[in-house]
């Protein structure tokens, strides 16, 4: 787990009525478009509006997943370095989920704004102050929810991936290795043979791994032996 960013002490009063905007997108499509920043940064401006607040600098992190760390985001880095320096008032962002979908990485930013002396603003709840108990209750519900979405579509996900791959739908990267060197894996471990004397015996041969390399080694094995035609061999073979 990435440890969260620690406090920095404020040296400088931020100029009232000021804000940085903050934006994400996960896909390189979406980057690439425009589109996804575009909507966020007029929710961001149409919030400061509201506010009486003047967007003084955005920060955006373009293809990167809301699963990553904030501490490990660049742009989401850089606003948090801007409202330490005292540039601005507020962070505001479109989206809980744009500032991460993690229930811990959420609450550990609000306890570092409360820390340095600066104000959370999502443009998807009217209202939020997390400066009040209730706002940073209302923030903790939010961010809670946020999570419990996020694992039922992971787990939703990994049975419906379970049921194709026992209805025998090839899933993943199509395969690249020759039917005779899976059987030739998969024999050779039904007589006994170790990983290591597998790999060994298939780099000896000149035979080259799923990715292209020279060198086999016992991990590369055994993903060959867990994958589908591997099963798919033994099943023809009657193992």
């Amino acid at each position: 787990m990435t440890a969260p960013r620690k406090p920095r002490r404020r040296t400088v009063t931020a100029p009232a009525g000021t804000a940085i905007g903050y934006v994400r997108v996960s896909s390189e499509e979406q980057a690439v478009s425009g589109l996804g920043l575009e909507a966020q940064r007029a929710a961001i401006r149409a919030q400061a509006d509201a506010l009486g607040v003047t967007v003084v600098g955005w920060e955006s992190d373009e293809a990167v997943s809301g699963t990553v760390a904030p501490v490990d985001r660049p742009g989401l880095t850089a606003a948090l370095d801007d409202m330490a320096e005292g540039k601005a008032e507020r962070l505001i962002v479109a989206k809980l989920d744009r500032l991460g979908r993690s229930t811990l990485d959420v609450l550990n930013l609000d306890a570092l704004a409360r820390s340095e002396g600066w104000g959370l603003v999502l443009c998807d709840v009217p209202g939020l102050d997390t400066a009040t108990p209730e706002g940073r209750m209302l923030l903790t519900q939010l961010a809670s929810f946020a999570q419990f979405e996020r694992d039922r579509i992971a787990q939703r996900t990994r049975e419906a991936l379970a049921v194709k791959k026992a209805q025998g739908v090839r899933l993943g990267r199509p395969p690249v290795l020759p039917r005779e060197v899976v059987a030739r894996i998969v024999s050779e471990r039904e007589q006994g043979r170790t990983l290591r004397q597998i790999a060994e015996g298939l780099t000896a041969d000149g035979i080259r791994t799923a990715r292209g390399r020279d060198r086999w080694g016992t991990s590369g094995v055994q993903a060959v032996l867990n994958g589908q035609d591997a099963a798919a061999t033994r099943k023809e073979s009657g193992a």
